[in-house]
């Protein structure tokens, strides 16, 4: 009985450049699918966040009150001349009649003038209007960018994302989803379609959500007929070159154009808009994952290049190869990425992606090794997005994870398919150790705006779970399988956490509730220890075999002081044999015919398999762990012998459910076993590797040798030297009172 609602929008938008304001109005079709009556409708207000009394403002806190930087200065006085948030007007049903709101922070409640029944549809209309910001100073999911220019302020970037009102989910687990906006906590949208109208400068480029309607109106007849051209190439073409958006830069048009676009089935719709952006485009081939051929295009300004040109367009489309092998085919028909102020943001179609050039000393354009891999990567992250929550339509507010973890983890392997030994941020269960051992820890399934250290529990350490999951656990064919199954099942729906727990055990045929249990819903971390092992043969009951051993053992067993001090002192049987009887002449291992006899007559009344048994020349070793970090995990060992052999032997975690603090496990084998490493591939994210290994060895390390300095004098620091003659008086100021 799953349902959810659908809420189709007509939108017309207008920027006006020099006030950086949008005006816009819109027409809302909102479909009751739930089998509830509804009296009112909820919408999300985003840009009220940056009211200056917004929850999110009021409630912000620092961490430090001794230090503050030029950012935060800059941006609370950005901030205090601001006129952020909405103006919302002529809100009025198909009707034209005026319906009553009130605005409740983020949020809009209309009531409605009638009650919605299930199955029917409400249309109503408002205008809106707010002030866009300046991302670099303050933040946040979209705003502007503007450059240096000789003449006035220069030309800028405009992204426009949580810019319409929109409506909130009305959920089968929740009901209305409609909690203020504090800024971490993303969003929760109902799919509709979409038809949008952007009015913009004449010489601006837009990329936006949904595909073009209206390309001969908007582009040259040459930007034109290379975007057809692109929409058949296999390698990126430009639509605007480098040399045009210069041009356009050099002299801003005063007049208007507008750009038309459309979009099914989507849960929201971004743009991004300026003079600046070239444009370049080409064709995705899905035939290998049963799916049409998508255009992915890239919108960065000539400050970006040649990084983007060359990264950018061909890592949007690596990305939709990898995603759509592991989860389904892409499902719309463009994929973007655009340069801006914001560094990493996906909404439907459309990402925002930051990286790019800096200006060395000399004025010369340089990247390093991380803004090439950092544009690359998070051009992975942001489309991929796409795929989930854009289309696995999670709830990113409750249940962050949902979408970044499960992203993160498809990052990591679509990174590993770009080049060897790319150098990935996340993903590795070793990265993940330093924060699974922190104290300031909230576990995984914590509400958003809740969680503490947000990178590594809503990214790293969900994703390192699944690798865990995928790697050690499952396997890799079991588990892409039961994913693969989960982003099916679930694409244009909404799961929730037990939806993915659910589908991962059932697709895989495994209980995996230890392993959601532990990673997802407590802070325990992995840290298990070979605490001491056991060698042991069997005693096989014959005396001509028993005997000499025990008295071999004997013989080996250390010397105590005593006796060696006593060695010497003369002994009473010594001055009297007679004293000396038969157990003087055999020692307790001694053995005769008759014990043998009895030997062999215990051996025949043996089963054949019972004598097979006892007779094997097989070692047992009994090796005894503890669960020191709370967290069970599979035991995985590598066993070196006697020969230099090695073995890899790997025991489900299911080898706790007895105890899950302390286990005995039994080992036989016909080798002698030499020494035991505990995750020798660092697989399962184990804290403490001191203790996985028997025997203990010694850990190597590096010292670094420094000499003690002493801090310096107020002479030193003034830069004054002693006289030959004297001390030298320096005037620091005239004011006697200060120093």
């Amino acid at each position: 009985e799953y349902w959810q609602q659908k809420v189709d929008y007509n939108i017309k938008v207008r920027l006006n450049e020099a006030s950086r304001r949008l005006i816009g109005t819109q027409t809302i079709a909102y479909t009751n699918n739930s089998p509830h009556t509804l009296n009112y409708l909820w919408l999300q207000l985003d840009q009220n966040r940056f009211r200056s009394d917004s929850l999110d403002n009021l409630t912000r806190t620092v961490s430090s009150s001794s230090r503050i930087s030029y950012a935060a200065i800059r941006r609370e006085q950005t901030l205090k001349d601001f006129q952020g948030g909405y103006d919302i007007r002529n809100v009025k049903d198909a009707l034209g009649r005026s319906l009553e709101y009130s605005i409740v922070d983020t949020n809009m409640r209309v009531e409605l003038p009638a009650p919605l029944e299930p199955g029917k549809t409400f249309v109503f209309s408002m205008n809106f209007a707010f002030n866009m910001y300046d991302t670099r100073t303050i933040g946040g999911r979209a705003g502007y960018e503007c450059f240096e220019k000789e003449d006035e302020d220069g030309n800028c970037i405009f992204l426009a994302a949580q810019w319409f009102p929109r409506l909130h989910a009305y959920t089968d687990y929740e009901g209305w989803n409609n909690k203020a906006f504090l800024g971490r906590g993303e969003f929760t949208i109902e799919f509709g379609d979409y038809n949008v109208e952007i009015t913009v400068p004449d010489d601006h480029i837009v990329s936006s959500t949904g595909e073009l309607q209206n390309a001969a109106d908007v582009l040259t007849s040459e930007q034109n007929e290379r975007l057809q051209q692109a929409k058949s190439s296999d390698a990126p073409i430009f639509v605007v070159s480098p040399q045009e958006a210069k041009t356009a830069e050099s002299n801003a048009s005063r007049t208007m154009k507008t750009w038309i676009f459309e979009a099914s089935n989507v849960r929201d719709f971004a743009w991004a808009s300026s003079r600046k952006f070239i444009w370049d485009a080409m064709r995705v081939s899905q035939q290998e994952a049963g799916g049409d051929d998508v255009l992915a295009m890239s919108f960065y300004p000539n400050e970006a290049e040649p990084l983007w040109s060359a990264y950018s367009t061909k890592a949007v489309a690596h990305t939709i190869k990898v995603y759509s092998r592991y989860s389904f085919a892409y499902p719309y028909p463009v994929a973007q990425s655009v340069n801006g102020p914001v560094g990493g943001m996906e909404y439907p179609m459309i990402t925002y992606n930051g990286p790019r050039l800096v200006k060395d000393d000399d004025g010369n354009l340089t990247y390093s090794r991380r803004t090439k891999y950092g544009l690359i990567s998070v051009i992975i992250h942001e489309i991929g997005h796409i795929y989930f929550p854009m289309v696995v339509n999670s709830d990113e507010r409750q249940w962050t994870w949902m979408d970044e973890g499960l992203n993160t983890f498809l990052q990591f392997v679509a990174e590993a398919e770009w080049e060897e030994k790319y150098p990935s941020r996340r993903g590795e269960p070793a990265k993940m150790v330093p924060y699974m051992i922190s104290t300031n820890q909230v576990p995984i399934m914590t509400q958003s705006d809740s969680i503490l250290q947000f990178g590594a529990n809503a990214y790293g350490k969900p994703a390192t779970a699944l690798v865990i999951l995928r790697e050690t656990i499952l396997g890799r064919e079991a588990f892409d399988r039961a994913f693969r199954e989960y982003a099916q099942r679930w694409k244009f729906k909404r799961p929730t956490p037990s939806d993915f727990f659910r589908t991962m055990e059932e697709a895989s045929g495994t209980d995996l509730d230890w392993f959601w249990r532990g990673w997802f819903y407590s802070t325990d971390h992995v840290d298990i220890s070979i605490d001491s092992v056991v060698y042991g043969t069997l005693d096989t009951r014959d005396p001509e075999i028993e005997n000499p051993r025990k008295r071999e053992e004997l013989a080996d067993e250390p010397i105590y002081l005593t006796d060696e001090r006593n060695a010497e002192i003369p002994k009473f049987v010594d001055t009297d044999p007679g004293l000396l009887d038969f157990y003087n002449e055999n020692d307790e291992f001694a053995f005769g015919d008759k014990q043998v006899e009895a030997y062999q007559k215990d051996l025949e009344g043996l089963e054949e398999w019972e004598r097979e048994a006892l007779l094997s020349k097989d070692n047992y070793y009994y090796i005894r762990f503890t669960n020191h970090g709370g967290l069970v995990m599979p035991i995985i060992l590598e066993v070196t012998f006697e020969d230099g052999e090695t073995d890899i032997l790997r025991y489900p975690a299911e080898i706790w459910r007895r105890s899950p603090k302390s286990i005995t496990k039994l080992i036989v084998t016909d080798k002698i076993i030499t020494s035991i490493e505990l995750d020798p591939f660092r697989e399962t994210a184990d804290a403490d590797r001191s203790n996985n290994y028997f025997p203990p060895r010694i850990e190597p390390t590096r010292l670094e040798v420094f000499k003690r300095e002493r801090g310096k004098n107020l002479m030193q620091k003034l830069g004054v030297k002693v006289e030959a003659n004297g001390l030298k008086t320096l005037t620091v100021s005239e004011d006697p009172n200060e120093e």
